[in-house]
């Protein structure tokens, strides 16, 4: 426990840390309450809303988080080799993490929990508050928070799921690159702008098993594949990317210099 506190200290003292947690607790709900603003306005003025189901706009936002996840999973260890600034000697954090506790799988292991459990709580409480926040923008067409929370039922917890696996697979590129450019402008943008993976998916079904497109089923109701993944099978398969993405970074921390 001692090296999880430690771990959720540094964790949290990071900047990047706080944007990720303003991206899920402020602009997400944003977003949402935007989203509900505009839909009641287009069905004031006679607009269909094509079988869209709207007490799952929260989550539809929600997923938002999972860019948080990988802004974590990326900081928490890329902060690690950032050398600090020349009046307190230039050194890098690993030098100090490494002293402390010698035992790379462990602290490894730390950071994963940490990063992982933060990710989760950060996403479900952004579906929750866009849930309090959007329902009631949506007027007559809402319905009351608690009953939108129940009708999301487990995908609150899925699409937390999903994140916290995005935040860790981030987190295992980023040991392996020991940096964060790279896995913050490739995953970030895969998981916000526009998905490789299902658009793959969409030309080579085999693309269905990559960890963004399996994963996404742990939430989405309506999925744009032809063949989708169930939630459960789409969970073990995300989990197994996680797993190995994780063996693969915990090997490469424990083997290389700092």
């Amino acid at each position: 426990m001692t090296y999880l506190g430690a771990e959720f200290r540094k964790l949290v003292s990071l900047w990047p840390a706080r944007i990720a947690a303003g991206i899920c607790l402020v602009a997400a709900p944003a977003i949402t309450a935007l989203n509900a603003n505009t839909i009641r306005s287009r069905l004031a003025e006679g607009h269909s809303l094509g079988g869209r189901n709207l007490t799952e706009l929260s989550i539809e936002t929600g997923a938002v988080g999972a860019a948080a996840g990988v802004l974590l999973g990326v900081v928490a260890i890329s902060s690690e080799y950032t050398a600090g600034a020349a009046d307190a000697g230039g050194g890098r954090q690993i030098t100090v993490s490494l002293t402390s506790q010698p035992r790379r799988g462990l602290l490894f292991a730390a950071k994963a929990v940490v990063v992982a459990l933060v990710t989760a709580a950060l996403t479900a409480a952004s579906v929750v508050l866009g849930v309090v926040v959007g329902q009631p923008l949506l007027g007559p067409h809402g319905v009351p928070p608690a009953q939108a929370l129940d009708a999301l039922g487990w995908r609150i917890g899925g699409v937390a799921l999903y994140c916290a696996s995005m935040s860790l697979i981030a987190l295992a590129v980023a040991t392996v690159t020991r940096g964060g450019v790279v896995p913050l402008v490739v995953l970030i943008a895969n998981t916000t702008v526009v998905s490789v993976s299902l658009l793959l998916a969409k030309v080579f079904p085999a693309a269905k098993f990559l960890p963004d497109a399996a994963g996404a089923q742990l939430f989405v109701r309506n999925s744009p594949l032809t063949a989708p993944l169930s939630p459960t099978a789409g969970g073990l398969v995300l989990a197994g990317w996680t797993l190995l993405a994780l063996g693969v970074g915990a090997v490469v921390f424990r083997r290389r210099d700092a």
